[in-house]
């Protein structure tokens, strides 16, 4: 295998327009390939919005946050981070899906991860509703919960929709908390937002130990104190990365399922991600990009953007797990 098997096509060798278009222009790996074994990264679609209550459209989320991804460079200006350099990481295509069954779905998108994670393969996934976040946790923590650094503006953390039904965008991470796939002590919520049905509705994450920092604390405690607390919460243990893109205000992402005005800019979002540095991360995902109500592009672009921030912090830590030196600017 050549060394820069896993390099991203430059846009000095092939047009950005051109090519089949995978994310970041990554080598497209299924799981017999050759190469599979030497995978670290692996970033997958996840083509479905079964659990949306509402606007959908995040099941045709991936595809154009594929097109869009051939924007992407290989060096974090910031951070001086080339992830691609520090790990192997491939576009393992999308999870198969059922667009008219929940449950079979999430058994589908579980049995295509429990191969990704039983592989050792770090995973990174652009959805899709925030249910598809679920199944993803199903298998990456069947040895033990980890902790969650979430941007949103909702919690997620509902109990049931429509007369109990239990499995909505709006309820994984109850889910989560509840089947143990998730430590609410080691989990923070960053951004939330928006008016409730009840004055109950956002309390049980709270009363199982969830940190949740709400917008008005967001802006009065400012970036760095934020994540210096979403740091202490989760600490050094294993740690997944949400970014539902409606954490940021509609004027930077109105292509999305349950927009909140009021919210983050992405130049604070791409702030406080590239301030979970150093944490044991362990995968992570970009969900609710919704094409159909944004068909400038502009909100794939920004979902796009944002799976590289954390595609950089995540092999940074990748990296450091597999014992070698750490990346500049460190």
């Amino acid at each position: 295998m050549k060394p820069n098997f896993f390099a991203p096509i430059t846009g000095s060798v092939m047009p950005r327009f051109a090519g089949l278009a995978t994310l970041m222009r990554l080598p497209y790996l299924d799981f017999d390939h050759e190469a599979f074994p030497l995978v670290d990264i692996g970033l997958v679609g996840i083509p479905w919005d079964g659990g949306t209550t509402n606007r959908a459209g995040a099941r045709h989320g991936p595809r154009q946050v594929r097109d869009l991804s051939t924007m992407i460079r290989n060096v974090n200006r910031a951070s001086g981070i080339n992830p691609f350099s520090l790990c192997n990481c491939a576009d393992l295509g999308d999870t198969p899906v059922n667009p008219v069954d929940v449950m079979d779905s999430m058994a589908r998108i579980k049995t295509f991860f429990d191969r990704v994670c039983d592989a050792g393969v770090a995973p990174l996934s652009v959805g899709g509703d925030h249910l598809s976040t679920l199944p993803v946790m199903r298998a990456l923590a069947k040895n033990g919960p980890v902790g969650m650094v979430h941007f949103d503006a909702h919690t997620d953390t509902w109990d049931g929709y429509f007369g109990g039904f239990k499995y909505t965008h709006g309820t994984p991470f109850r889910r989560a908390v509840e089947e143990g796939l998730l430590d609410p002590k080691r989990t923070v919520q960053i951004g939330i937002r928006g008016a409730l049905y009840n004055d109950a509705e956002d309390t049980w994450g709270q009363q199982q130990g969830i940190r949740v920092i709400d917008i008005d604390e967001f802006h009065a405690m400012g970036i760095e104190a934020v994540m210096q607390e979403a740091r202490r919460v989760v600490g050094d243990g294993p740690t997944y990365v949400s970014f539902d893109v409606d954490a940021l205000d509609p004027v930077y992402a109105p292509g999305t399922g349950t927009p909140e005005i009021g919210g983050m800019t992405t130049l604070e979002a791409q702030w406080a991600v590239r301030a979970l540095r150093g944490l044991n991360l362990v995968g992570g995902d970009v969900v609710e990009v919704s094409p159909p109500f944004d068909t400038s592009g502009n909100t794939a672009m920004v979902g796009a953007t944002m799976l590289f921030e954390i595609l950089c912090v995540l092999a940074d830590s990748v990296n450091s797990r597999k014992g070698n030196k750490p990346s500049v600017k460190a």
